[in-house]
């Protein structure tokens, strides 16, 4: 009981320490100073006064939002004599095996940077900023010559590292499982089995309505589908976050999904937003990094070859290039297993204090990284609301699919609970496939990687990306691979 204290009274403290230096606290000392000028409030009753004005201005839900919404992304505090890698990763041999892979990334990074004889960063000259700030709508058009630049890795590459994996605690004499020697992962995590799947996602249940299955031609629409169409409008009308993430989890009607998932994800456009926004996109017009190249190419080779997502290729553009100067990015590997990349100032090599991060945002894109973008273009016009919409969803959700963690939605897990499942109801097929040498894991992993990004038509993905937000876990990817 102590214990629970404690951790609650530790849990209040970190979010209010974030809250403090956020725009919506500043807010709220605003609105409680105005509140002080009423006449209806009174001195000896000053606080709860100002709590019902809260309540009735609407800024309590305001709270409360950004409340649940750092509870959802914020992990579970750890002992408090636990050292702080603990919190971005436990288990040591993942740690380690997560700095090398990290190692392998920057040497190819710095190897393709001397090869072609380019600077990680520079900046452009006057005339070749105004270029690009005159064609920053119509990126698409340009046609660099990207031949020599590659891929820092692919899927491929990172699953080979994920299939090499030992638990050293494990020595090779111990007597393997019978599921551990037949997949491809082999390392020993606890993974959820199909009834703690069934009672973790009881809203997926045949016995409860489902967009995109219930709404289909053969259901007349008052049997499910209006109805849910209203509970959502309801949701919207009361602003509250916590009851959108549920209603979310049996799909969201076409119309209200933008709106849904901005308030799940607590995200109002404020004019700070836009101007933060435009405060990024002037560092992309005045700077040029050797990521931008690899982000140019990336489209080019995936989302502008889409049928669904080539329309989208200028603000795939603007939405990558921003985020590559991000630093506000950098706050999530607090609890994100991987360490930014560093970088030191020319003939400073190895001072820290000539140290910066490389690229600002620290992540380092990769074959297929665009794809994480393009389907939000179907839902968000505004460059800087797509913008704020892919960064919360990346910071929340897609990292963990190309870090290595012992997290239940890391990639390492989602692959051991694909191999699992397949195996244990599904025997014949998993059989069948390791037989003639197809590797089941080997043919699904490029879709989980991609949360199934251009390999579901786009009505399909963003119903599957409704249940991510709904349950707030990546868990789902492994099912809907099998």
């Amino acid at each position: 009981m102590l214990q629970e204290e404690s951790d609650l009274s530790l849990i209040i403290a970190q979010i209010v320490q974030k809250l403090k230096g956020s725009n919506l606290y500043a807010q709220l000392e605003r609105q409680a100073w105005a509140c002080l000028q009423r006449p209806e409030v009174r001195l000896e009753s000053l606080k709860e006064d100002i709590k019902e004005f809260f309540k009735i201005s609407g800024w309590e839900k305001k709270l409360q939002n950004a409340v649940y919404s750092e509870l959802n992304v914020y992990p579970l505090p750890s002992h408090p004599s636990a050292p702080p890698e603990h919190l971005k990763e436990p288990l040591v041999y993942m740690r380690k095996a997560q700095g090398s892979w990290e190692k392998r990334i920057l040497k190819s990074l710095n190897s393709m940077c001397t090869e072609l004889s380019i600077p990680l960063a520079r900046k452009r000259p006057v005339g070749e900023q105004k270029e690009l700030l005159n064609k920053w709508n119509e990126m698409g058009t340009d046609e660099p010559d990207l031949s020599l630049f590659r891929p820092v890795y692919a899927p491929k590459d990172f699953l080979e590292v994920l299939i090499n994996l030992r638990n050293p605690n494990y020595e090779n004499g111990d007597s393997l499982s019978f599921r551990t020697h037949l997949g491809l992962i082999q390392v020993p995590l606890k993974v959820k089995d199909i009834p703690e799947l069934k009672e973790c996602f009881v809203e997926l249940g045949l016995s409860t309505g489902q967009l995109g299955i219930d709404d289909s031609t053969q259901v007349p629409p008052e049997l499910f589908e209006n109805e849910h169409v209203r509970i959502g409008q309801k949701v919207l009308l009361q602003q509250d976050s916590a009851a959108a993430q549920q209603y979310i989890r049996q799909g969201s009607p076409t119309a209200l999904r933008a709106e849904l998932w901005a308030l799940i994800l607590n995200i109002s456009s404020q004019p700070e937003d836009i101007l933060y926004y435009e405060q990024l996109k002037t560092n992309v017009i005045q700077h040029d990094l050797l990521v931008d190249s690899l982000i140019y190419k990336d489209v080019k080779l995936t989302a502008s070859n889409d049928d669904y997502y080539f329309v989208f290729e200028d603000y795939l553009y603007q939405v990558l290039l921003c985020f590559s100067r991000d630093t506000s990015v950098l706050g999530h590997f607090a609890y994100n297993s991987a360490s930014p990349p560093k970088s030191y100032i020319r003939g400073k090599l190895g001072l820290e204090e000539y140290a910066v991060f490389y690229p600002p945002n620290g992540v380092i894109p990769f074959h297929g990284f665009s794809m994480y973008v393009a389907p939000l273009c179907f839902l968000y016009h505004e460059p800087y609301k797509l913008y704020q919409i892919f960064r919360e969803m990346y910071v929340r959700f897609f990292f963990r699919l190309h870090s290595i963690s012992s997290h239940p939605s890391g990639i390492v897990s989602l692959c051991l609970l694909f191999e699992t499942l397949l195996q244990t109801y599904l025997p014949q097929l998993f059989y069948h496939l390791r037989e003639i040498g197809a590797q089941p894991l080997r043919i699904s992993f490029k879709w989980m990687v991609r949360a199934f990004s251009g390999y579901l038509a786009t009505d399909q993905l963003l119903l599957l990306w409704d249940r991510i937000l709904g349950y707030n876990s990546l868990e789902i990817l492994a099912g809907s691979s099998g």
